[in-house]
């Protein structure tokens, strides 16, 4: 008979050892990864996004609600409000900045509503003509403004009459 020697067997790991070292090793591989990351950004202006999340975020302004209850009325207001924040455009519909003409701003408020978008042109029209009567259409007379008042103008007094009219 002959003496071998036999190695003992190498021990089986459960299901629960295997995780445990698979998830030590990817534990390892985070934490470096981590590092790599904080080393390889340090040089970055805001690269930490630590401050952003611990900063509370600011509240959006509410949209002041419009003083004008009828369709005709409001539409105009908030075309006014539009060339306002977005800025007025004298010799296109919009340009690249955003800014926007009269009928455009109307349009744009008008979300769609084609007939209530006609009749705001049709009562702009008539306040301009109003000051200037000269003025065949809105996009010739807004042409001619050195600046946004007067159009601005135009838009209050055609929103005040739609208002009284209770349109």
């Amino acid at each position: 008979m002959s003496t071998a020697t036999i190695a003992p067997a190498a021990p089986v790991l459960d299901l629960d050892a295997r995780l445990a070292l698979v998830d030590a090793a990817m534990t390892v591989r985070l934490d470096e990864a981590a590092v790599a990351f904080e080393v390889n950004t340090a040089h970055l202006p805001g690269a930490d996004p630590i401050p952003h999340i611990a900063e509370t975020p600011l509240p959006a302004p509410a949209a002041a609600p419009s003083p004008y209850r009828t369709p005709l009325a409001d539409l105009l207001h908030r075309a006014r409000l539009r060339i306002e924040s977005d800025g007025w455009c004298r010799d296109a519909a919009f340009d690249e900045s955003g800014a926007v003409c009269p009928i455009q701003a109307i349009r744009l408020e008008a979300r769609g509503d084609r007939d209530l978008a006609h009749d705001a042109c049709v009562a702009l029209l008539d306040a301009i003509q109003d000051n200037f009567a000269d003025a065949e259409t809105i996009p010739s007379w807004n042409r001619q403004q050195a600046n946004v008042r007067p159009v601005l103008a135009a838009f209050d007094r055609a929103t005040h009459r739609a208002h009284a009219r209770n349109r």
